[in-house]
């Protein structure tokens, strides 16, 4: 069983920029398209990007899109989220999550699971 640790997110000014990080420990996740996903208070969990699991391919929400960028870096077991322009809209907890199936990139939150405690990025106008 995979274990998914998410860090680096923080209070920041509105226009700023954070990256996030999501360690993954337990097995290897290179073989697994993974997310990052985020749910702000009162509001459902949302995916926000997904990428493949050699990185050639992304997904964005329209949301961030142009914003925040998805990477990784197998050998480190690692996922990242560079999210730069913030904007108080982004104000949420993300989460880093495995994709369940196989094959093309999925984006809703159901398709993914082992789920991290998550982090909280708080963006201030």
């Amino acid at each position: 069983q995979v274990q998914l640790v998410e860090s680096g997110g923080g209070l920041v000014q509105a226009g700023g920029s954070l990256r996030l990080s999501c360690a993954a420990s337990g097995r290897t996740v290179s073989s697994y398209t993974m997310g990052w996903l985020r749910q702000a208070p009162g509001k459902e969990r949302e995916v926000v990007a997904v990428v493949n699991s050699i990185g050639t391919n992304t997904y964005y929400a329209d949301s961030v899109k142009g914003r925040f960028t998805i990477s990784r870096d197998n050998a480190k077991n690692t996922v990242y989220l560079q999210m730069n322009s913030l904007k108080p809209e982004d104000t949420a907890v993300y989460y880093c999550a495995v994709q369940l199936l196989w094959g093309n990139i999925r984006t809703r939150p159901a398709d993914f699971h082992s789920w991290g405690q998550g982090t909280q990025v708080t963006v201030s106008s």
